[in-house]
């Protein structure tokens, strides 16, 4: 149970967060990156939500969950493993959510037509913002995979299939709601030439 009672402690003034399990480390460290960019992932899925309230509610409604499993990888990255027992069960991704993600993306892509060029992002406000999402999503999974990679830390191979998934989800979510207003906004190489 979260229970804030004041936002500001101070405790991070000389440049240090704590993690879950206690230990502090400094704000630039790899870990607090990545979960920090999964925050910065959630904020742009807030902001396509928005504009997707308008345009399709089933995408609204499957922003909202991602936003909700977001907080969950947040959580399962500022828990790092332990070889100590902890006082509680530490939150993490698991399967279930990585399957729901590539239900999602079937259903989304089954009437699709198939991409003859690259995509630009553009199109409905949704679908743009969906598109900075999955920027972001893609920074974020080069962090987490980076963190993995690093002695002596680990990331949970679901967490990392999940971060994977989200971007090619939002890709999908953009082009299923450009292709209800009309198409995908797609590359022309050597257009302006």
């Amino acid at each position: 149970m979260v229970k804030l009672n004041r936002i500001y402690t101070r405790t991070g003034d000389t440049g240090t967060t704590g993690l879950t399990t206690g230990p502090r480390r400094p704000k630039h460290d790899l870990r607090v990156a990545a979960y920090g960019t999964v925050d910065e992932t959630n904020a742009c899925i807030g902001l396509a939500r928005l504009h997707a309230a308008a345009e399709d509610a089933e995408i609204e409604a499957m922003l909202g969950r991602i936003s909700n499993d977001l907080f969950d990888l947040g959580a399962d990255l500022s828990t790092p493993e332990t070889d100590k027992p902890l006082a509680f069960e530490p939150l993490r991704i698991v399967q279930a959510q990585v399957d729901r993600l590539e239900a999602e993306i079937d259903r989304m892509n089954e009437n699709l037509a198939p991409l003859r060029s690259f995509v630009l992002p553009g199109g409905t406000p949704a679908a743009t913002h969906l598109h900075l999402a999955r920027t972001v999503s893609r920074r974020t999974e080069r962090q987490m995979t980076e963190l993995a990679a690093t002695e002596g830390e680990a990331v949970s191979g679901p967490a990392l299939k999940y971060i994977n998934r989200l971007s090619d989800l939002l890709f999908v979510a953009s082009r299923f709601l450009n292709a209800k207003a009309g198409g995908d906004v797609l590359w022309v190489p050597g257009g302006n030439r």
